[in-house]
């Protein structure tokens, strides 16, 4: 099989300005309205979390965001350029992804080394392009980083949920992205792999050489401390974005959810749930 061309680098530096940018930004499939005239800026160095209910417009959102989606209307800008007006395959290199159809996507028998390496040029497969020592010495790094330096040699279908997502995390950071977005990476973890993630998110989320970064996620105890930023999402309308300490308070987290809910930290850490009568 051979390789698709390589597309030319796009221009533009990390920083600069926001790295998503949505306006009025709809998305109809088959008739139904899965986001309704959203408006969203991801800011320079700024941590996101979205939450909403199931079937809310979240994971549409977080396509549109990452140049893998087009909406109906409205306008989207990613890393400065606009989409329909730049090579999205060369867009896409500069977006980090952690998500269940990146880890479907995989080969079961590809190695975790491996996986990491494809996050280089966003591939899935290695034989696509070559890798000097510089690369694995590289991967091998964010593997040991993402606490999965010992699954290195082991077939990804082989690893479990926990694992699978150290190992994406890695791949995702592999390619020196501009945006990293996760989707629910959480979604099916234990106690313990969801605090190990948790954790592993957090410190990315400290690290200013970390760019943008948007979670997606159905609960508010798997929110990492260092997230500054948050936006509510309820058939497909965006009821609250802002800073983290005014979105997730008991007023908008209710009207998100459709339950009477309390919130509070503790720790850095956020929790919710309903309120007892």
């Amino acid at each position: 099989m051979s390789p698709p061309d390589d597309p030319r680098p796009l221009a533009g530096s990390r920083g600069t300005s926001p790295a998503v940018r949505l306006a009025g930004v709809s998305v109809v499939r088959d008739g139904n309205v899965l986001l309704d005239r959203c408006d969203l800026e991801v800011g320079p160095g700024e941590r996101w979390a979205v939450l909403g209910p199931n079937g809310s417009g979240k994971t549409t959102l977080l396509r549109v965001a990452g140049a893998a989606l087009w909406p109906t209307s409205g306008a989207v800008d990613v890393l400065g350029h606009r989409l329909g007006t730049v090579d999205l395959r060369a867009l896409r290199e500069r977006i980090g992804l952690v998500s269940a159809s990146v880890s479907r996507a995989i080969r079961p028998t590809l190695g975790a080394l491996d996986v990491v390496l494809t996050g280089r040029h966003a591939a899935l497969e290695t034989w696509w392009h070559e890798y000097d020592d510089t690369d694995v010495a590289e991967a091998t790094a964010l593997l040991e980083a993402a606490g999965a330096g010992a699954l290195r040699d082991r077939p990804f279908g082989l690893l479990s949920e926990g694992e699978r997502q150290q190992v994406l995390i890695a791949r995702a950071r592999m390619g020196r992205a501009d945006l990293l977005l996760f989707d629910e990476p959480a979604a099916g973890l234990d106690l313990g792999a969801r605090e190990r993630l948790v954790a592993h998110l957090d410190d990315l989320a400290a690290d200013p050489s970390v760019p943008p970064m948007v979670l997606v996620t159905h609960h508010a105890e798997e929110i990492p401390p260092g997230i500054t930023h948050a936006a509510l999402v309820r058939g497909g309308r965006i009821v609250a974005a802002g800073d983290a300490g005014e979105v997730l308070e008991a007023g908008p987290m209710s009207e998100c959810f459709g339950l009477a809910v309390e919130v509070g930290r503790a720790g850095g850490r956020w929790w919710a749930r309903a309120t007892r009568r």
